[in-house]
């Protein structure tokens, strides 16, 4: 420190700080001077200064204010909420106006006068720094005051004094207290930036991390138009963007998933005049529709982000939580904040529990899910923050949007749920440090929802979060931890949900036997691929829903091909670099009906199980465009995304000369056997499948065993039927059954071709895992809740 400046130093330019500088300018100061020293050229930190922790408390030791600050603080209860605002008002009005020390004043002046030559009339942001602030076990993050636009040396000294009462939010004393920090053992820094004109461009916050699962494999990013607070604060619902760590590194197209946010407002320096008039630097505005229908980065700008995301954990050797802005006249990205995550990194080695609703009941509201886990409780809706003491333990807090202030009322709420807020706002911050679940950016929840109406708020079912009607049953279940004994087969998943594969890869596991594409086209798209085709030649109500689901989209077939290929690649990012199969699409006709549009080109079936499904529906000439988005999406996610674990997996064939025509139609489409390591593999599902298998094989690498057609096909059953008089003879285990397994696990054995199973049987029978351990077969893939159970059982345990 010597060697840079004096331990008595007032002020020190952020060039000259270091990470061991924390103790001096606090962690955000310290890991600004850092960034902008030790990061490479590609990086761009704003310049500027930083008050010290000695100028902070020879600030408050003027005049003996340090002692009345003490006095009131050392006889308040932080838990008595009218008492912790009544002391907070008092003392941030003294150091409001508090003078500076003369020495002080001058250091700032000179500072900032050599910051702001040559500076054309460039604005400033006051940002607060605490000297506990960004530990690896504490989070002060959002606690005290950040000023933007700030200009002129008046101004300046004006805000670094708010800035140091900041340190007296009610939630920064309440946040101390319980985390056992001594209040005179903490200082602040004020740190006084350059400004990015995010204003005119973005702004978000990015994580090395994802916030949800501690998938560590990505960054993620959250975006939206003008200043950054509006993403910090909640009051926007951002657009997100997830990005592969280890396809950015071999240089290929990251971005494996996108979702588009509402961004209704934007932040703004104000108008000059204004702020005279009002005292305001800053000004919301609303977003023009035809912004807000787009997405505000673009994916190399969202790649771009992620490489300086990468430099900066590469750096410090920890996750990290950024936030970032986008420069709307130089169009430059620069850093702005980089400081530790502070949640799930810490949760890593921990034992967890998973949620999961026994039922479901009528869905109230939706939002975005923050953590994973099920809240039940009595709702409470509180407009503002004079109201908060209504909040009592085990309530559902039910909000606009938070703010640091509602700390010591956040921790009573068994759930959390805001109109507003993206996954990095304040609520979702503080929800997850608290470790409670949260539903946010739900537009009207506060109006939907009413004081006393008992309700579960679930975010154990994926990127949406869910508030259903009533008190509904939970079960949890510890996850396992640590390494699974060996046997001599493989254990697969079997995964829907894209949402939730950052959370089941962490199962023990050897990759994905069956990924489904159906999932993915009922819940991310939603309407029939024919329909998307047929745009804009379509009847007025069926043109406005493929407009409504595919804004911020070249066009609504690039939408479905976007969605099908973000789907498959987050599966593929998740489980990297183990395989992946991804099966095609076998929806039959009646599923297909019930997408948007789908009556339209669906025929009425009397049964669909045995109609235009699999691999006819591909070859046909009314679903052959279709199938051509599927498999664009697929080659998109192998060559573009350089996701190569992704196999690919055809249902439903036959006869032979459908696999023939199958496999040609797959290689005409870029999917080739053999071609970039690419294998082909069969659903063996009808019997003609066991008893040609040889046959088959020609066609394709290897058989994945449905056991759910195979069994109704064998044993002349409907599995749809519902009738209970038949319910008890289907059963996978049935000899005949069994038989035809057998015949394609010796076909498969004999040629050295893959041989699995991912029907339902395995999970729900244990028996039947065990006959299948003995006859060979060499892989299983199982639902994610019976991994860890049948591993154990055929290991013998």
């Amino acid at each position: 420190m010597s060697e840079r400046f004096s331990p008595t130093a007032l002020v020190v330019p952020f060039d000259r700080l270091r990470m061991s500088d924390v103790e001096v300018v606090g962690g955000k100061n310290a890991s600004l001077g850092e960034m902008i020293s030790q990061m490479p050229a590609g990086v761009r930190v704003p310049g500027g200064f930083a008050t010290t922790a000695h100028a902070y408390r020879c600030f408050l030791q003027h005049g003996g204010l340090d002692l009345r600050i003490r006095e009131q603080l050392e006889a308040l209860n932080v838990d008595d909420v009218r008492a912790l605002a009544q002391v907070g008002a008092r003392i941030r009005s003294w150091v409001e106006q508090q003078p500076f020390p003369p020495d002080l004043e001058a250091e700032i002046r000179g500072a900032f006068a050599h910051l702001d030559q040559n500076a054309n009339g460039m604005s400033y942001a006051v940002r607060s720094s605490a000297t506990a602030e960004d530990l690896p076990d504490a989070s002060f993050a959002g606690q005290q005051e950040t000023f933007l636009n700030v200009s002129g040396i008046d101004q300046i000294l004006h805000k670094i004094r708010e800035v140091f009462a900041s340190l007296y939010n009610d939630r920064a004393i309440s946040y101390r207290v319980h985390k056992g920090f001594e209040h005179h053992h903490v200082a602040l820094s004020a740190g006084v930036q350059r400004m990015v004109r995010s204003d005119l461009g973005a702004a978000g916050v990015m994580f090395t991390i994802d916030t949800e699962s501690g998938f560590s494999d990505v960054v993620f990013i959250t975006s939206s138009y003008g200043l950054g607070e509006t993403v910090v604060q909640g009051a926007v619902n951002p657009d997100e963007y997830y990005v592969h760590k280890p396809m950015l590194r071999a240089g290929k197209r990251a971005v494996i998933r996108r979702s588009l946010g509402s961004k209704l407002l934007q932040m703004r320096f104000a108008d000059p005049v204004h702020s005279a008039a009002t005292g305001r630097l800053v000004e919301t505005i609303d977003v023009p529709i035809e912004l807000r229908n787009r997405y505000s980065l673009t994916e190399q700008e969202a790649e771009t982000l992620a490489h300086h995301a990468l430099a900066i954990e590469q750096h410090y050797g920890r996750p990290m939580d950024i936030e970032w802005g986008k420069d709307g006249v130089d169009g430059g990205l620069y850093i702005l904040q980089a400081r530790p995550e502070t949640v799930k990194s810490q949760a890593a080695g921990r034992s967890e529990h998973r949620y999961k609703l026994k039922s479901r009941g009528s869905v109230l509201v939706e939002g975005r899910a923050i953590g994973q886990k099920i809240g039940t409780g009595p709702v409470r809706v509180v407009h503002n923050i004079q109201e908060m003491d209504r909040v009592q333990s085990g309530d559902i807090l039910v909000t606009d949007m938070t703010d640091p202030n509602w700390e010591p009322v956040m921790k009573r709420a068994a759930a959390i749920v805001t109109n507003r807020g993206g996954r990095t706002c304040h609520a979702a911050i503080i929800a997850r440090e608290l470790g409670i679940p949260a539903v946010v950016g739900c537009g009207h929840a506060s109006d939907l929802l009413t004081d006393g109406m008992l309700v579960t708020v679930s975010c154990a079912e994926g990127d949406t979060g869910y508030v259903y009607e009533g008190l509904l049953e939970t079960e949890v279940s510890e996850v396992s931890q640590g390494e699974m004994p060996p046997i001599d087969l493989k254990i697969m998943m079997n995964v829907g949900n894209p949402q939730l594969a950052f959370d089941f890869c962490q199962l023990p596991n050897a990759g994905v036997g069956l990924a489904r594409l159906e999932f993915i086209i009922n819940n991310n798209i939603g309407v029939h691929p024919r329909a998307i085709l047929d745009y804009p030649n379509v009847d007025a109500d069926l043109k406005k829903a493929v407009e409504s689901v595919a804004r911020g989209h070249a066009s609504p077939r690039a939408f479905y091909v976007d969605r099908v290929a973000e789907g498959v690649a987050t599966i593929a990012a998740a489980f990297w670099p183990k395989p992946v199969i991804v099966r095609l699409s076998d929806f039959k006709s009646n599923e297909y009906r019930k997408l948007i549009g789908g009556s339209r080109y669906e025929p009425e079936e009397e049964n669909p199980m045995l109609g235009f499904r699999g691999a006819a529906r591909y070859v046909s000439r009314e679903f052959g465009e279709a199938f051509a988005m599927e498999c664009e999406a697929i080659r998109r996610v192998r060559l573009d995304k350089g996701l190569s674990n992704v196999q690919v997996m055809v249902p439903f064939v036959r006869t032979l000369g459908q696999a023939r025509k199958v496999t040609d139609l797959l290689a005409a489409h870029g999917l080739q056997r053999g071609q970039d390591g690419l294998q082909v593999i069969m659903m063996c599902e009808i019997p003609s499948n066991a008893v040609l298998a040889g046959d088959f094989l020609e066609f394709f690498d290897g058989f994945s065993i449905g056991s759910n057609d195979l069994t109704q096909l064998t044993l002349g059953l409907d599995r749809d039927s519902g009738l209970e008089l038949l319910a008890a003879d289907f059963d996978e285990r049935d000899p005949a059954v069994l038989a035809l397994i057998r015949l394609a696990i010796d076909a498969c054995k004999s040629r050295g071709k893959y041989i699995g199973i991912c029907g339902q049987g395995p999970s729900d029978h244990p028996d039947f895992a065990q006959w299948l351990q003995r006859a060979g077969i060499s892989s299983i893939s199982l639902n994610p809740d019976s991994v860890v159970s049948t591993w154990k059982r055929l290991a013998g345990l």
